[in-house]
Parts: structure tokens; sequence; C-alpha cells
């Protein structure tokens, strides 16, 4: 706890002074209950819980990324002090529960999890998802004439419980008592039980830890078994060092848990969310690739892991505030996936979300769930089930309960009815078994397409044509934030990718395209044949050139068509309240679009220079008079943004913020080389090929990267570049962010020697 000084230091708020974990509002939604947090406070110290509460996605990230300052040692700590009586009841049981691959220091977290992460691998994977399809088939038979169920009795806990089991080659037996074991860990790691209530839960904790135990024996004994618990009983044969023989006891009781306890919370969060929102219910029903897409935005927006701890090592700032050496930390990953500074309109369940796999609900770095692509596996294929043999299924009105604790969350219940006379494979027997299978791994964003239609179509300036679009199957067009961009799909199947432009409030997404004779074609089709009625695809919206609305001051560069964002960014500023100038170059006055609403709404801060009257904005002026601390977002050609980045070297105090029309040329194999990928945090090696892209490579071995564009435009796959020497091809890093060599861009970028090392 901060001392007295400390305290006088960081002033917290009396939000952040009521903040209470075991509290009704937050155990009924933790990132409502952090929204204070998010807003103003994102780093506070909590009385109640005696830690340090992280809230914003950034810092949290930070936090998954050094392991080194920020110790797992405490992930397994009681968050509630147990009594002595507590403690004696299970020393009695001889209970004795260390270190796991959740709270294991470097170096050894990684030597233990290199050693032992090969079932994990996509391949490995694939072998399991028939025994899933059979058990959760099995249990929809079991349900599907009976017209109502509590899905977590009939299929969601049992199912990932039975997953588990079969992964880890544990017998399948005695489902009742581990459920009430597992309640019991969660209860006794996580919770605040009364003193009471700490001696029954020490007798379940300590009978779970002798059943382990037992269970343990057994499998020593047979040479032969399969899974991963007999291949670390291999490991700990041939390594005794690496894989201990308490390591082995308190990973069995610790993986039995954590393998099915999350996914099986995750299946109820996601289910009641999906049947709360019947449209994008019936969306899923109608068009089950949405499918994958649809589980990963679930465990974004509620999640069943909702918050993690640390323990710094040493004093440290995070989110402006300085942690103690020895302080806890509960980070609130559930707050961080609801930040806005990182999901656009992040608290609206958005099944089309592009960029939902970027969520902290699986961890991140060195500490990212192992287990995640199975969870996705299982989550799937419950999903994909139900909404084919039960898309009239539907919630019964019901009160929602949760075990409460700080960290694991998800309905004991989810009731549902359905009338089994309108099931549909009594009219289409084949129905039940048309199944469809989704590859292993994060969801595939080009997967994702929503129907839209042209609302308006009109002449802004003659080589610009204006667009406003709408949604066609009744959901609602996504709200986005200013710098956003769609990426619309032609009837050939091609995508063009252009900033979105309405004012605030207007219904529908506007656009602006600026015909291109010389280029792909995709302008050309719009200008001739878009017209009102006209039916398109879309995907986004997604933001990669964002407003930092906190910034002292802020300038907006736009040439041409590159004014599109920069609109919406001055739109977004005046709604703020915010000084800002806005400078838009163009060829003429004829081809520059939105000067009438420009000199209506932002007549104040706007200067225009049109090319033919001989106006030209002085760049190394403007960079001169930047007041120290602002942000400069500037959209244009390339000379303009070439330029501006040369300007920019002379003000590091300054952040330039710029978006690109155009990538560099793609990948060349035959003027490539192949190179090593070290990856920090995993401790592996990778081999880069002469014509696979870092991302490429990185996806092969299950490794989540959030992604984009994939042409070097927008950044969503940086990495840390932590040695080497990188080749540079993207549009996003600055010059001196080049030449610093700390970062990298995953998608285009690759390596000048023989070896890179990147933080993953």
């Amino acid at each position: 706890m901060p001392d007295d000084d400390q305290r006088g230091a960081c002033p917290f708020s009396e939000a952040a002074r009521r903040f209470d974990p075991f509290g009704p509002a937050y155990q009924a939604d933790p990132a409502e209950a952090l929204r204070f947090s998010r807003e103003g406070e994102p780093v506070f110290w909590s009385e109640v819980l005696g830690h340090w509460v992280v809230s914003r996605y950034g810092d949290i990230q930070d936090i998954f990324r050094d392991p080194l300052i920020f110790s797992p040692a405490n992930v397994l700590e009681k968050i509630t002090p147990p009594s002595d009586a507590m403690l004696a009841v299970l020393k009695s049981y001889d209970f004795n529960l260390q270190r796991t691959l959740v709270n294991e220091d470097e170096p050894v977290h990684t030597e233990r999890r290199r050693a032992l992460m090969g079932a994990f691998a996509p391949e490995a994977l694939a072998g399991h998802a028939p025994h899933v399809r059979a058990l959760v088939r099995a249990r929809v038979d079991a349900m599907i004439d009976r017209g109502e169920a509590d899905l977590v009795a009939a299929l969601l806990w049992e199912v990932p419980f039975l997953v588990a089991l079969q992964f880890l080659g544990v017998p399948e037996d005695d489902h009742d008592k581990l459920r009430a074991y597992s309640v019991a860990h969660t209860l006794n790691t996580w919770g605040r039980p009364t003193e009471a209530e700490q001696i029954e839960i020490a007798h379940g904790v300590g009978r779970f830890w002798q059943y382990a135990g037992g269970v343990l024996e057994r499998m020593k004994a047979d040479q032969r078994g399969t899974g991963w618990m007999h291949d670390m009983i291999r490991a700990n044969r041939e390594n005794r060092e690496v894989v201990t023989d308490n390591y082995l006891h308190s990973m069995m009781m610790a993986i039995i848990v954590a393998a099915h306890e999350t996914t099986a919370m995750a299946g109820a969060n996601m289910m009641r969310r999906l049947l709360e929102d019947r449209a994008a219910w019936e969306a899923l029903c109608a068009r089950p690739g949405l499918i994958p897409n649809a589980v990963e935005e679930c465990l974004r927006h509620s999640g069943s892991v909702v918050a993690w701890r640390r323990v710094a090592t040493r004093d440290v700032q995070v989110g402006g505030v300085t942690i103690p050496k020895g302080g806890k930390i509960l980070m609130v990953t559930a707050s961080a996936n609801h930040d806005p500074r990182r999901f656009d309109n992040p608290d609206a369940l958005d099944i089309w979300r592009e960029d939902t796999a970027a969520h902290l609900t699986f961890g991140y770095g060195s500490h990212q769930c192992m287990g995640k692509n199975l969870g996705r596996m299982e989550l799937r294929i419950m999903l994909e089930e139900l909404t084919r043999r039960l898309p009239h299924m539907e919630m019964v009105e019901q009160e929602f309960t949760f075990l409460p604790n700080t960290s694991f969350r998800g309905p004991e219940r989810v009731l549902v009815r359905w009338d089994p006379a309108l099931n549909p494979e009594r009219r289409d027997p084949a129905l039940r078994e048309a199944a469809r299978d989704f590859p292993i791994g994060p969801p595939d964003p080009k997967a994702l397409a929503r129907d839209v239609v042209v609302a308006e179509a009109h002449i802004e300036v003659e080589v610009v044509l204006g667009l406003v679009l709408t949604a066609t199957d009744g959901i609602p067009l996504p709200g986005w934030s200013a710098g956003a961009h769609v990426d619309l799909i032609l009837p050939s199947g091609e995508s063009r990718r252009y900033s979105l432009c309405g004012a605030p409030g207007e219904a529908g997404y506007r656009l602006a395209v600026l015909r291109e004779d010389q280029g792909r074609g995709g302008s050309r089709w719009l200008h001739d044949h878009a017209q009102p009625g006209t039916a398109l695809r879309l995907r986004g919206p997604r933001n990669h050139f964002r407003l930092d609305e906190d910034a002292p001051a802020h300038l907006l560069v736009a040439g041409g068509i590159g004014i599109t964002p920069i609109l919406a960014m001055a739109d977004r500023l005046q709604a703020l309240g915010r000084d800002y100038a806005l400078h838009y170059c163009g060829r003429s006055r004829g081809r520059m679009a939105f000067l009438d609403r420009l000199a209506r709404d932002h007549a104040a801060a706007l200067r225009l220079y049109p090319g033919d009257e001989g106006a030209r904005l002085d760049l190394e002026r403007l960079f001169a008079e930047t007041p120290r601390g602002a942000q400069i977002c500037a959209c244009g050609p390339a000379r303009m943004l070439d330029a501006m980045e040369e300007a920019a070297r002379a003000r590091p105090d300054v952040t330039l913020t710029i978006e690109h029309f155009t990538p560099k040329p793609a990948l060349d194999p035959a003027r490539e080389h192949a190179f090593a990928l070290d990856l920090s945090d995993s401790g592996i090696t990778l081999q880069v090929p002469a014509d696979r892209t870092i991302l490429q490579v990185l996806r092969a071995a299950g490794i989540d990267i959030a992604s984009d564009c994939e042409e070097g435009l927008c950044g969503s796959c940086e990495m840390p570049l932590l040695g080497g020497e990188a080749d540079h091809r993207d549009r996003v890093l600055s010059r001196s962010e080049h030449a610093a060599g700390r970062k990298i861009i995953t998608c285009c970028s690759r390596a000048r020697g023989d070896r890179l090392v990147i933080g993953a």
C-alpha cells in the first residue's frame, strides 16, 4: 500500500477510493465499472484490494510485454489473505501448489514453455476437431427436441471439460466432483470468501490437490499414454531440472481448471450476448462464415478472463503513475478491451469488427494463453452447431448470476427456449450433418464483409464522386472515429480503401472517390456505375490514422483527396472545443472537394493553397511555428508526405501522424533472401523464406499478430525490433523511426542480414 507521502503525491479520486472488485458494479460488468478509470484515471491505488489497478489497453499491453519488470509471480497468490485456520486445513492435505506456466518467472518460464508447446501448434490441434464436433453434436442431439435448456448445464460446461481431459490425456471420470473442485480453486485464488467459507473452500482445494496427485501417479504408470500431461511426464523423466515433480503436480491441478473453465465461461458469455442481439444472431445463422469473427468479438466484448495480476520488481512508471517495487498490479483486461484508444465504438458488439483479435483476453506476449486456439475451436464448433440446428432459439428472461471473484467471469446459467416443431432438420434431416469447419487460429479479417447500398451519389467537384452508403440487412452501421476508413468490395471482388468523411451524427457512411483514370480501375467503376440502389459490400470501419485528442495542439494538413479523413478530424476537434489549424492544398479550387462545407464549418481554422493561384504551403515555416507537443496529422500524395517527414526531422518535439494512399512495391521472391527470425518472448527461432513475409511465418507458427492492409500502409502489424538490421519497406513509420531501428512492420519489411530479433 502507498505510504502517506505516496498518497499525497497521487491524489486518487473518490471513484478510485470506492472501487471494489467484489462489489455489484464490477461483478455485473467489469468494463463499465472501470469507465471512470479509462476516461481519466488509468492507474490508481485500490485501498479495498491492496493493488494498483490498470485499465487502459496500451498500459496493460506494455506490462504484458515486460515480464522482467512486471513479474507474474503473484498470479496464483490468494487475493484474499488466508486465515490461520484455512492454512491449517490446506496443510493437512499436504497442499503445495507452486510454479506453473502462468506464474513462472523468466528465463525458466520460456524454457519450459518451449519444451511443452508442440501440442498447441495448429497442425497438432487439428486432430482434436472431430472429437469436439462429436461431443457437441451428441449434446445438441440430447436437447434438441426438449424445447428448452440451460445451455451451461446442457452443453457449455461439459464439452470444454471433456475436451480438456482428452487433450491432457486424463481419464474422463468424476465430472461433478471436478466441477466442485474448480469452483473451490477459483474462489480460493481470486475470490473473497468469509473466514467460515475459507474452511469449506480449503477442504475442496485440498481434495483437488490429492485427486490431481492420484491421477498423476496413475498416468505415470502408463508408459504408452497420450496427451499433453503424458508429454510433460516424459519431459520430467528426461529433464527433472526443467520439469520437476512438484511442477507436474501443480500443473496437473492448475491445467484441469485452466483448460476448461475459461472456455466454458467464454461460451456462456458468447451465447448470452449473441442471443441478446437478435440481429447479430440472425446474421450468423444466415452467414456462418462470420462465426470465427463473432467468437473473437465475444471474447473481446465479454471475455471470460477479465483481469490478471503482476508484481513490480522495481519502481516503474505506468500511465504516468509510479508503482513502487513490490507493488501488486491488477490488470483489468476487460476494461482494456473496451478502450476507445484501441477499438472504435468499443462498447458495441460488432461481429464484423476487423481488429477484434487484438483483444487482451488471451493475454499478450510471452504469457499469452497457449490453449487459445483450442478454445477458439470449441467455441466455433458449438456456435456453428447451434446456429445451424436451432436458429429459432431465443433467450428466456432471467437474472444472470456469476461466481464472485476478480478475474474470471461467466453466467452460471443461460436459459433458452425454442419450438421443436420449427427445428429445421425436421424438414431437412441432412442439416444435422451439414457442419462447417474453420481454419485453426485467429479469424481472417478478409472473410468479413457486410452488405450496403448506395443511398446517394453526386459529384462533389469535377473529379470527385460523393457517395453515401447505408446497410441493407437492418443492422445499423457501426460508429467510427475520425481518421477511420472502409474497404469497398466491388462486383469484381477487388477492394478499394476509402476514408470516412461524414458529418457528426450523419446516418450512413459518406465517402469521396477521386477518379484516377491511370489507376487500377476501382475509382473509374464507381464513377461510371455507382448510383442510388447500387449494391456493394464493405469491410470495416477501422482506424490506423488516429487523432490524439489529448495533444495540446493540432495541425491538420490535406493534399487533394486527402481532405477526407482530415475533414473528419476537424469536425471532431471542433466538437471537442479544441483549437486547431487546417491547411488544404490542391491543384485548383475546382478540384478541391468540400470547400463549401469547410467554409461553413471551419472558416476560422482554414487555410487554402490552390496551386493554380500560386499558393504554396511553407512546410519549413509550418513546422517552425508548431507548438511543442502538438500533433500534425497529414494525408495526401506521397511527395507531400515525404516532404513533411523531412521537415519533421527538425522538430522531434512534435508528433507527425500521416496516412499514405499507396503501398510500396510488393514482395518479389526473385530478389529476396531467407533469414532467421528470433522471437524473444516465445524463445523460438523461425525461418522466413524468400517467398513469405514475417507476418505469414508468424501466423503459420500459431502466433497471433493483428493486421489489416498487409501492404505496409496501416501499421497494425507493428512489432518491437530488438536485434538485427531491418530493411524497412512500410509507409507508416517515420524516417527517424526507421533510423532508430526499434520497430518493424511485419507484413512487408525484411532483414538486411541473416537474422532479426523481435518481441513476440
